[in-house]
């Protein structure tokens, strides 16, 4: 087909000026988002070297859980970690995770270490606001609200009982 239409693919990477201004709006965006959105319970930053951030969120079917930021040249990688490997119903679990996967926009869930689902995505820093980053925020809360406790009681059968 005609060409690689990915903007994230498409944009050129963002320079040293580029990202230190990206890096104090974000510092500045999540500051808002905190004094605004009670589910924000704390914003870390990581290393002085590393363009991270950690945001904890308080939720009703996920008690606590963290989202992790990462400004990259091109992107903003933004990630969660979900709920752990399934001890049984394993088929099953899976096939209720593709099938919620196959509805979410802008996120995707994926098996990472130790077999744990995590739920992630990405934006390309030339489209970065606060509006987006508000609609991150937003799009992880719902994604995580509405995954969680049944991926646990799927998982974990005989021992969760939320």
């Amino acid at each position: 087909m005609g060409g690689d239409s990915d903007p994230m693919t498409q944009a050129p990477p963002a320079s040293d000026a580029d990202l230190d201004a990206l890096e104090r709006q974000m510092d500045s965006w999540l500051a808002a988002a905190s004094a605004a959105n009670p589910a924000i319970d704390a914003i870390e930053r990581g290393l002085q070297d590393e363009r991270r951030w950690y945001v904890r969120v308080h939720g009703e079917e996920k008690e606590v859980w963290t989202i992790w930021f990462t400004l990259g040249q091109r992107t903003l990688h933004y990630e969660t970690y979900l709920v752990p490997a399934p001890e049984e119903n394993q088929a099953h679990f899976y096939e209720h995770l593709l099938r919620r996967n196959r509805r979410l926009t802008g996120l995707k869930l994926e098996i990472g270490p130790e077999d744990a689902v995590f739920l992630s995505g990405s934006t390309p820093v030339s489209q970065l606001t606060a509006g987006v980053l508000d609609g991150i925020l937003g799009s992880m809360y719902a994604a995580t609200e509405l995954i969680f406790r049944p991926a646990m009681r799927i998982g974990y059968a005989s021992k969760f009982r939320g």
